[in-house]
């Protein structure tokens, strides 16, 4: 079985094109299997403002508190997911809303309680589960949140979700969907660059401002275990019925998945 693995931030989901649903057909169409993992930053936030959860920090690390986590995974399940699901039914995509936490999808342990509080690192993936579905021609959808093995929910970054259901799943490629086509260096669009030589552009400031947490997630799929993921636009065409268009960011040149 083909698969991609598809992560979207969630002020992304907004922007989302039909070029860009487009695309994703024309990847079904070519034999592919899809798999959506989102995030939902912005509809987080404006909850917390609304329910007047104050911020908790921790040497500057921002905490999950239950409180938190409860807002965290009502918006995510019954907001954002709902959202994209909605999206791809509007453009004749079968997607299948899934809680990171359903059936042990995303099973994660505490990364550290009193710095961070909820927050999870995943520690396995549920194959099964997400293979069944795929079989079925369904695409799953699914929520950056874990459970742990005594069913404590966590919250987890979705690139750390995205690259971990890509590796698990031996997926062709994990794709990064961004407001942007790719990366530019001195206005020259880039179709294949090292981990390296990106940490390089930053440092000399030849990638910055909002490009900057668009390839950091990238790289952290990479530093996951992952050897090559892509940015691709949400904006616009990312698949040709060839190729995928985008930067693909490799740990070194030669290396592939």
């Amino acid at each position: 079985m083909k698969t991609i693995v598809i992560k979207c931030g969630g002020s992304v989901i907004d922007q989302l094109t039909p070029e860009f649903f487009t695309s994703l057909k024309m990847l079904k169409n070519n034999g592919y299997q899809l798999v959506f993992i989102h995030g939902g930053g912005p509809d987080i936030n404006e909850m917390l403002d609304h329910f007047q959860v104050k911020a908790t920090f921790h040497n500057g690390l921002r905490k999950t508190t239950k409180e938190a986590l409860e807002i965290v995974e009502m918006v995510l399940s019954g907001k954002t997911n709902r959202k994209l699901v909605q999206l791809l039914r509007e453009h004749d995509l079968s997607g299948i809303g899934l809680n990171g936490t359903d059936d042990n999808c995303i099973s994660a342990s505490l990364i550290d309680e009193e710095k961070l509080g909820l927050v999870g690192a995943v520690s396995e993936v549920n194959i099964r589960l997400i293979s069944s579905l795929l079989e079925k021609n369904l695409i799953p959808v699914i929520t950056p949140l874990g459970i742990t093995e005594d069913g404590r929910k966590l919250n987890i970054n979705a690139d750390y979700v995205a690259s971990a259901v890509a590796k698990y799943l031996h997926a062709e490629q994990c794709l990064f969907v961004t407001d942007v086509a790719g990366i530019l260096i001195n206005g020259e669009f880039q179709s294949v660059m090292e981990q390296e030589e990106i940490n390089h552009f930053i440092e000399v400031g030849q990638i910055s401002g909002g490009m900057i947490p668009k390839v950091t997630s990238a790289i952290a799929a990479l530093e996951s275990g992952l050897n090559s993921v892509m940015i691709v636009s949400g904006k616009k065409q990312f698949f040709d019925g060839q190729e995928l268009l985008g930067t693909r960011i490799v740990v070194k040149e030669g290396i592939v998945e």
